[in-house]
Order: C-alpha cells, then sequence, then structure tokens
C-alpha cells in the first residue's frame, strides 16, 4: 500500500475509531485522526507479529479491523494519559 493509501486509512480508521468510543476524547478531531494514523501503524505491526498478516491492501477487510482496533487502543491509551492533566 503507498504512503497516501496508508494515511487515508489511518485517518477513517481514527474516525471510525472516535466514534466506536464511548464518551468525550480529548484533543478534537485533528488529534483523533492523527491518532488514527498512529493506530494504524500500531494495527499493522500487532498484526503482523501475532497473525502474520499486515496493514497491505487498502480494500481488505483485515486492514481495516488492524487499523481500526490500533487507532482504539492508541485512543485509549491517549484519553489515559490526558484524563488527568488539569487545565489551568
Amino acid at each position: 500500500m503507498n504512503f497516501l493509501a496508508f494515511l487515508l486509512l489511518g485517518l477513517i480508521a481514527g474516525a471510525i475509531a472516535k466514534l466506536i468510543l464511548p464518551g468525550k476524547q480529548a484533543g478534537g478531531w485533528v488529534m483523533t485522526l492523527i491518532l488514527g494514523v498512529i493506530g494504524a501503524l500500531l494495527g499493522g505491526f500487532l498484526g503482523n507479529l501475532i497473525f502474520n498478516v499486515g496493514v497491505n491492501e487498502f480494500f481488505s477487510i483485515s486492514s481495516w479491523l488492524l487499523a481500526i482496533g490500533g487507532a482504539i487502543i492508541v485512543l485509549l491509551v491517549y484519553g489515559a494519559i490526558t484524563k488527568n492533566r488539569s487545565h489551568a
């Protein structure tokens, strides 16, 4: 998959992950989309490590599931880190 397709996959996966997760996540949509791209990288890495399946093709259901799963993980970690920050 080329770089632009991977970015698009990550952006859409981040948006879907934000819709799946309940509550309000910090950072807004731009941060969510950036974290979605990071999540797609994480999902591809974990999928390759555990299942020997990576994020290789844009129209593959396994690519989408891995990217969305990775985005959910990254959003949960980011939410846990930023949850206890006080805004002074």
